[in-house]
């Protein structure tokens, strides 16, 4: 009799530190997507920030503007026009 009782307390003993194991792992995994879940969160954020600024450059007015400023460019008149023709043509 007291060797099935030594038996059974090991089994419970045995399917208690499985049991806490179990929890521990589970909250770990639980804390790892809410981690993962705030990391999307803040992806997304910056996702539509970068797709505001990128508008934002994108406008005609500032490409032009950058356009005569840092590249030196100026808007083509008849004057400053240069027309190439291919050879044999007249």
């Amino acid at each position: 009799m007291t060797r099935l009782n030594l038996v059974l307390l090991v089994a419970v003993v045995a399917s208690a530190l499985y049991l806490v194991r179990v929890q521990y792992e589970s909250r770990r995994l639980y804390t790892e997507i809410e981690k993962a879940q705030a990391e999307s969160r803040r992806i997304d954020v910056d996702r539509e920030r970068l797709q505001v600024e990128r508008r934002a450059q994108a406008t005609p007015g500032r490409v032009e503007k950058v356009a005569r400023e840092q590249l030196q460019m100026r808007a083509a008149t008849p004057g400053i026009t240069q027309y190439v023709t291919p050879k044999g043509a007249s």
